[in-house]
């Protein structure tokens, strides 16, 4: 039996510390006893903290302190607004550490698929902390990135359905330290695949090794892990499509044949041999045409026991080759994997899911009248992201959300639209990104406001700001008024709407505001929802008056105006 003598030696150190807290509670207690048995929490709080994972140095941001002094609110930039009759989506312009902090008010279990594609930290000027570039000489650059990345993730975890997933984007130079953040933050359990993309199909010549790849690791908030093809021994039923993350794809019926004209179908034949050894699984198989003794390939199982494997080659499940005269296959019909449907492979080939060179492409053909050249390094094509929520997206979401809150040329709010044209789904987006050398007002928004006229995607875009109120030394009423002022932009991007030029909805927040609208005749018969603040008081009169005119009233909640719990 081994020993584990680090765990040895901690539980010595605080059967210490405990001693010495012991000590100073017998002695006289004054400010200086109280400080040194602060000092031991704290002491036997590091020597008891996590020994295992991922372990940085955790880092402060200038957003940190933003934060601690300041609540973030919305502002709308009016003359921003598209309208194309669509569903409303909205680019936020900002920190996304604050657009986190107030999605986590308005779409908190709400989001069905986060995309992102965060800095990769090459050291090559592409992520950028605390207003500095981080270099390959920076000792804290892989600490500085988990710090960032860890609070941010917290975050994502919080929008998410039950059933959502996040995507991220990586490359080798963070991608282990990623995948352990994600396990500690996501949980081991949710963690669906690394997909490898084969993101480049040229040659670096420059190097001694070509990088033709990147990786995708996708998570699920809350994944059910079990077998789509059987049914559980310990389930009552069988589990529906929704109890998956993945939805199985089309059959593609040209792999299926009939040439022995079976009368149950086409078929094809797959391998009857699996990867790994089991004992049971290793029997000998005769070739009833030939004769000939079959074992399983080296480092592989049959992939049924023996009875099972026999019940099979009676029903005519079994084929040994066009001939008869190979090793043995399963005939799997085209019924049968139909009913199933096709399981997603975890390899993202270039000629399904594009190539980074072809997203840098798009985003220039876009721009192309502007001759600005590399006005964006590293985009991604929108295809991969529409292969991605053909993968993901379930038939029975009906208006599915998509975030990305790293949003850079905006290929994901693209790709959504697109998808959306190409399948009849009502899906909306919600993008963030700073506004670093204009890259959210002059690239992301300029890409979504172009493509959404050059290709008439029914679809609005609403813009938003990203500013601050302080609260430092304040007590909530003295800011309360402040908060007022940018409720209504919380109530559209809850909801998807826009108040603006809308007679159909209305929006109160106080007792004033109440009455004036009662007295606008007009706007009451107008109106048919109403969003009102939660310490509204009706009068009679005024209840009366809104049931009169059908009104329907939705009670803002009370959440939009506390700051941020955990």
């Amino acid at each position: 039996m081994s020993t584990n003598i680090s765990k040895q030696r901690r539980d010595e150190l605080v059967a210490k510390i405990t001693e010495i807290r012991s000590f100073i509670s017998t002695a006289p207690q004054d400010k200086n006893t109280g400080r040194l048995l602060s000092y031991i929490g704290e002491l036997e709080k590091e020597v008891c903290g996590k020994k295992y994972g991922l372990i940085f140095e955790e880092h402060r941001e200038s957003i940190d302190d933003i934060l601690k002094a300041n609540t973030p609110v919305l502002t709308e930039e009016h003359e921003l607004y598209i309208d194309n009759g669509g569903k409303i989506n909205f680019l936020i312009e900002g920190d996304n550490l604050s657009v986190l902090q107030l999605l986590c008010k308005t779409h908190k279990g709400t989001i069905d698929v986060i995309f992102i594609d965060p800095p990769y930290n090459r050291g090559q000027k592409d992520f950028i902390y605390d207003d500095n570039y981080i270099d390959t000489t920076d000792t804290f650059r892989h600490s500085k990135y988990m710090s960032f990345m860890q609070k941010r993730l917290v975050f994502a975890r919080k929008v998410l359905r039950n059933n959502g997933v996040i995507f991220i984007n990586i490359d080798d130079n963070e991608f282990a330290q990623l995948k352990m953040l994600c396990d500690s933050i996501f949980g081991e359990e949710n963690y669906i695949a690394c997909f490898p993309w084969h993101n480049r199909t040229s040659v670096q010549n420059d190097t001694d090794m070509s990088i033709n790849h990147e990786y995708i690791l996708a998570y699920a908030k809350k994944r059910r892990i079990t077998n789509r093809r059987l049914k559980p021994s310990n389930a009552k039923t069988w589990f529906s499509l929704d109890d998956f993350v993945f939805q199985p794809q089309e059959t593609e019926e040209q792999k299926f044949e009939n040439p022995d004209r079976d009368p149950r179908g086409a078929w094809k034949a797959d391998p009857f041999d699996a990867p790994a050894v089991r004992e049971n699984l290793t029997y000998e198989i005769i070739n009833p045409n030939t004769g000939a003794v079959y074992l399983p390939p080296k480092g592989r199982h049959w992939r049924t026991e023996k009875a099972k494997y026999e019940e099979l080659l009676a029903d005519g499940r079994i084929v040994f080759g066009k001939n008869g005269t190979s090793k043995p296959q399963l005939k799997v019909f085209l019924a049968d994997a139909k009913d199933k449907g096709q399981i997603a492979n975890s390899w993202f080939d270039a000629d399904v899911f594009d190539t980074s060179t072809n997203g840098k492409k798009e985003l220039l053909k876009i721009f192309v009248a502007d001759n600005e050249g590399d006005i964006f390094d590293t985009p991604k094509p929108k295809k991969m992201y529409i292969e991605l929520l053909k993968l993901i997206l379930s038939p029975k979401v009906a208006e599915p959300i998509i975030l990305d809150f790293f949003a850079g040329s905006g290929t994901t709010g693209h790709a959504v639209m697109e998808y959306s044209k190409l399948h009849g789904k009502n899906c909306s987006f919600i993008l963030c990104t700073n506004n670093q050398n204009n890259i959210c007002r002059g690239i992301t928004y300029e890409r979504l406001k172009r493509v959404i006229g050059s290709e008439n995607y029914k679809a609005n875009l609403k813009y938003y700001r990203v500013e601050y109120i302080p609260i430092s030394d304040k007590l909530y009423y003295e800011y309360a008024d402040d908060l007022l002022l940018h409720i209504r932009e919380l109530v559209e991007l809850e909801n998807g709407i826009n108040f603006t030029g809308n007679a159909e909805l209305a929006i109160v927040l106080t007792d004033e505001e109440m009455a004036e609208f009662v007295e606008n005749t007009e706007a009451l018969q107008r109106c048919a929802t109403l969003y009102m603040g939660h310490d509204v008081l009706l009068t009679g009169e005024q209840e009366a008056e809104l049931q009169i005119n059908k009104i329907e009233i939705r009670i803002i909640p009370d959440y939009y105006y506390k700051e941020l719990e955990d």
